[in-house]
């Protein structure tokens, strides 16, 4: 077993193994995402009971050996215990954990995608703008992070950067009026102000990705080419988005 380590990061599964132990996934920016086991975490007044549940972050004293991490101590500075009452912003947190899953890697760099879910849970929390605002901020972003993001700058055909009116799915991005011509197929009408929200999605800082509101028609916009957009470029269905778009449906039919 080599030496211990502290890494920075969330819990972003847990499953109980035996009578007291704990198999937990835990995305870090040091390590990636790593599999680990917090023995004696289920046992009544363990310091690691807490700690081992899904969205606690902080440090996390790890020894690393063959086939997977010992987690030792945990320093959690962040609960988001506000999720505990809001079920639904709960469950938009549990997509956004089964989503930073699919991109977690092992001993890669995730500062980057940590970051963007500490701050997108952060956001579910405080619930300054709608949820479903919330969610389509973090679906564009978390694929741009990890370079499957959609090319909103420039025509991705022919590269020219102006009158980008269209977004084409099959090549992924924006196209100009004259490659739209030759495209002809399988291209969105894209407005001004959605073009410009996608463009700060995906590129603002973090401290300001949810600092702002749609109308009701560009979010719509916003959200059909999200939706269509991750359906070809992400090749999973997460549970937890099942369950949120069975509750959407709900909330409609009741309006």
């Amino acid at each position: 077993m080599t030496q211990q380590e502290r890494v920075t990061g969330m819990v972003i599964s847990s499953m109980p193994v035996g009578e007291y132990d704990k198999r937990v996934v835990i995305l870090t920016a040091e390590r990636g995402k790593i599999h680990g086991f917090m023995h004696g975490a289920r046992k009544p007044g363990s310091s690691l009971m807490a700690s081992s549940e899904p969205f606690a972050f902080g440090t996390f004293e790890v020894y690393e050996s063959r086939t997977a991490y010992r987690i030792t101590a945990a320093g959690i500075t962040q609960y988001f215990e506000q999720l505990r009452t809001d079920l639904d912003a709960a469950l938009y947190g549990f997509y956004f954990l089964e989503f930073a899953d699919y991109y977690g890697r092992e001993n890669a760099d995730d500062k980057e995608m940590l970051k963007l879910l500490y701050v997108s849970v952060m956001a579910l929390c405080r619930r300054r703008i709608p949820l479903e605002l919330i969610r389509r901020i973090f679906e564009l972003r978390v694929m741009a992070v990890n370079g499957e993001g959609p090319q909103v700058f420039e025509c991705v055909s022919c590269r020219r950067r102006e009158n980008l009116h269209h977004f084409s799915l099959r090549l992924g991005g924006m196209v100009c009026d004259a490659c739209r011509e030759k495209i002809r197929r399988g291209s969105i009408a894209v407005s001004p102000t959605c073009l410009y929200t996608m463009r700060y999605i995906v590129s603002s800082p973090y401290g300001k990705l949810f600092g702002f509101t749609l109308s009701d028609e560009v979010m719509k916009e916003l959200s059909s080419i999200t939706d269509r957009f991750r359906r070809i470029y992400v090749d999973k269905r997460f549970n937890s988005l099942e369950m949120i778009e069975m509750q959407e449906k709900l909330q409609k039919n009741k309006h």
